[in-house]
């Protein structure tokens, strides 16, 4: 560059942009007559109430030179290195300030999701841009929740959603800041739980739990339980205070959102079946024959209702002639063979299962001897 033979002063630069965190470089130049040299160089910055401030960061590097070039590197670029920029110089006449001050602009990586809220199955596409130029997309990378992906266009899926940002190619450390993706979902996993989950007890309460993934969340009337096929409640939780016996079958739970409506489509939880248990009841004895007589076969068995089914019996007599208790057998059928007079009395079953025991009503069985025939 040639020096101005007229005499001139100038610092020739001009207002620049640059994106947070790279080294950013201040182009200028300068001119003086050509037959001064220069002896000091310095930029500096306004401060909040416009007095000249020296740089002392480190941050800050001259790369220009003495004879025509100030270029002024930032490292690191931050928004608080935004404002006004002069360029000053001495020579060994004279010495000059720049006319006028450049002003330095600091912005962000802007990323963009595109839509940012989508229902599962649409395409995502990702952009970008730097925030001194949103016109043009900038080479990048991306990361969701801190992990790199590879593409920037895709179909979303529940996983899909979460915090995005994008970095420079290259320079991960240069990130935008963070972009949510919502991804929309009909019902997912639906769930029938219950409590307890296993020996639900005649005369006990029973709570049916529904749950499923779904976004946006399932409202309380979102929800349904069946029971055999048919409705029986809305809402996500049933109690029954008191089981009966009749409420035995196979129950499941149906959910649905504002993307299962708009696609007419119920999801269904699995079934799960309810097996009321409950301990012998109602045992009574039965007597195979209406008349007994000395020498003949009676068989007596004892009946009850019970679940799970009654696994054990005893059988107790007690003696017409006297208060006495004997054990007279075991088993749910009692067989006499042959029937003596001695077997005459009261007749009791005893039974139980593994929730509880009971007992029949006593029978009276009275034998008639041969000598009374």
């Amino acid at each position: 560059k040639r020096r101005s033979v007229c005499g001139a002063w100038s610092v020739t630069t001009e207002n620049q942009c640059f994106l947070r965190g790279t080294s950013a470089v201040i182009q200028c130049s300068y001119d003086y007559p050509y037959w001064h040299s220069v002896r000091k160089v310095e930029w500096l910055k306004y401060s909040s109430d416009q007095r000249l401030q020296v740089l002392t960061s480190d941050r800050f590097e001259f790369v220009g030179d003495k004879r025509y070039n100030c270029n002024l590197r930032i490292n690191n670029i931050r928004h608080t290195d935004e404002g006004l920029y002069t360029f000053r110089f001495e020579t060994n006449w004279d010495k000059w300030t720049s006319r006028w001050p450049v002003r330095i602009s600091v912005k962000d990586l802007i990323a963009s999701v595109q839509p940012p809220t989508m229902t599962e199955g649409e395409v995502v596409t990702l952009t970008c841009r730097s925030g001194c130029n949103t016109q043009t997309d900038v080479q990048s990378v991306w990361f969701r929740e801190g992990q790199q992906m590879s593409n920037i266009k895709f179909k979303a899926s529940k996983e899909d959603a979460g915090r995005y940002t994008c970095a420079l190619l290259g320079q991960d450390r240069i990130q935008s800041n963070a972009v949510s993706l919502i991804v929309q979902y009909a019902p997912k996993n639906v769930m029938l739980s219950m409590s307890p989950s296993d020996d639900i007890m005649l005369g006990s309460s029973l709570i049916f739990s529904c749950s499923c993934e779904a976004n946006p969340p399932v409202a309380h009337s979102g929800y349904s339980l069946f029971k055999d096929g048919h409705f029986i409640s809305d809402g996500p939780n049933h109690i029954i205070s008191e089981v009966q016996l009749s409420d035995s079958g196979q129950y499941y739970c149906q959910a649905g959102n504002s993307i299962t409506w708009t696609g007419s489509r119920l999801f269904q939880s699995s079934t799960t079946h309810v097996n009321v248990q409950y301990p012998p009841m109602n045992v009574s004895i039965l007597v195979d024959s209406a008349e007994v007589t000395e020498g003949s076969v009676v068989n007596m068995t004892c009946h009850s209702n019970g679940n799970p089914p009654a696994f054990g019996y005893t059988w107790y007599r007690i003696d017409s002639a006297s208060p006495s208790v004997f054990l007279a057998g075991s088993g749910p059928v009692l067989s006499l063979s042959p029937v003596e007079a001695f077997h005459s009395g009261l007749y009791m079953c005893h039974t139980w299962n593994r929730h509880g025991e009971n007992n029949s009503t006593m029978l009276l069985l009275s034998v008639k001897t041969k000598d009374c025939m």
